[in-house]
Formats: structure tokens, sequence, C-alpha cells
């Protein structure tokens, strides 16, 4: 071995093969971890839900009428959580209520909540799929 190549080798300036080696184990490491984050996105995005509450009207001290729209991939069954508050922001109200699969992506719903006190709103808190 001559004195160039003893020099390269001590000071790294020859790749060893054991580098070469976990360099090609962290790029592996990292497409499977970019590979597995595309997924769980593109997967949960797939069961997303859009919701607009669209209208309230308050209907007496023991029901809200809510109006909203969901849109949701076709195909697939939709929970919403519905819920009317007071003027304090305590919860008088709540439904649950869910739908059947349909081919339209966005549909319009009108429901009532039963109120247990006056209701000064009502929204739809939450929607997924079922």
């Amino acid at each position: 071995m001559t004195t160039p190549d003893r020099l390269d080798v001590r000071y790294g300036r020859v790749p060893s093969p054991g580098r070469r080696w976990a360099l090609v184990i962290v790029i592996g490491a990292i497409a499977v971890a970019a590979a597995a984050f595309a997924w769980l996105t593109i997967s949960n995005a797939l069961d997303d839900v859009g919701v607009d509450t669209t209208g309230y009207s308050i209907d007496g001290e023991h029901s809200v009428t809510l109006s909203f729209q969901i849109s949701a991939a076709a195909g697939k069954n939709v929970a919403c959580a519905l819920e009317a508050q007071d003027e304090e922001h305590g919860v008088v109200g709540w439904k649950i209520v869910q739908y059947d699969a349909s081919e339209v992506h966005a549909r319009a719903f009108r429901e009532t909540i039963p109120t247990v006190g006056l209701a000064t709103t009502g929204f739809v808190n939450t929607c997924w799929v079922t």
C-alpha cells in the first residue's frame, strides 16, 4: 500500500464497505417512513367528512331545528353529533344521527334536537364515516 493510499484510508477519503451498507439502510428506512406517512395521509383523507352548518332555529324551550350539509365519499355511511347550547355555552341538547351511504358527494339535512332548556344556538359538533 502506498503512502497516499494509507493516508486516504486513515482520513476516511475512501468509503469502507460498512459505511456503504449503513448508508443503504438509512436511505431504505427513510423511504419506508415516507411511504408509510403518505399511505396514512391518503387513507385518512379518503374517510374525511366535511360539514357546514347552514342555519338553525329555536323552536321553543324544548327543541332546536338545525340545517346542515355534509360532504363525504360516495358509498360511505356517515354519522354526525348535533349539539344545542344555551347562552353560557352549556350543552342543553345532544343528538347522534346516522345516514346511509349515498352515491351523492354532498347532501343537505334538517334535524330537530330535543333540549332540556332554552337553547340559543345549534350546530354540528362533528361527523365521521361509520
